[in-house]
């Protein structure tokens, strides 16, 4: 019995490896994202530059103004969706895998992906994917069109709702010290 337990053993640990898919997958949806928001940034600097030409309307130069913030912001929603790919694959690595020693042996490295434990996965993912949603919702508010007074009480009820959010995460982030200094994984090290 103890050699079938040790080779079962054996294989259900090193199971874990089949992580590495999500992980390779995650960072290259990331990088094709990053991409394709790098291309986007070209593609709104190019048009950006007709902003100056004097033969525009009022009337075409305040479209092009509108049409430029519009894909910015669009730009900044794909980099924050490649970071959450990003701090994702790397915090699947480092809970299933293995720690990265560059990140926690340099001082220069960013404390961002260290990622400790579950908890603190969720956490990190939770505040960019809310970063991404009030991105979402300036998107959306610079194309609203504001009909009614009851489209004004909207929007700022949905601003309000995100500045609750915002406080109730920056409140958290003191709640529970002990994600960022204990990691579990430092007990039989060394």
């Amino acid at each position: 019995m103890g050699l079938l337990e040790k080779l079962f053993e054996g294989a259900l640990w090193n199971s874990r490896f089949m992580i590495l898919t999500a992980v390779i997958g995650s960072l290259l949806a990331g990088v094709a994202i990053f991409y394709m928001a790098t291309v986007d940034v070209v593609e709104v600097f190019k048009h950006a530059m007709h902003y100056a030409d004097s033969s525009l309307t009022a009337e075409a130069r305040k479209a092009l103004h509108d049409s430029t913030v519009s894909h910015i912001v669009e730009v900044v929603d794909g980099y924050l969706l490649a970071t959450v790919m990003l701090i994702f694959s790397l915090g699947l690595y480092e809970l299933f895998i293995s720690d990265i020693d560059q990140a926690h042996g340099s001082r220069s490295s960013s404390k961002i992906l260290v990622i400790n434990n579950l908890d603190d996965l969720k956490s990190r993912l939770a505040k960019v994917i809310l970063m991404i949603m009030i991105v979402t919702l300036f998107e959306e508010a610079l194309n609203m069109n504001l009909e009614t007074p009851l489209d004004l009480v909207y929007l700022g009820a949905s601003i309000a709702l995100i500045a609750v959010a915002l406080y109730f995460t920056h409140a958290s982030d003191g709640a529970h010290p002990e994600s960022v200094t204990h990691n579990p994984r430092d007990k039989g090290a060394h």
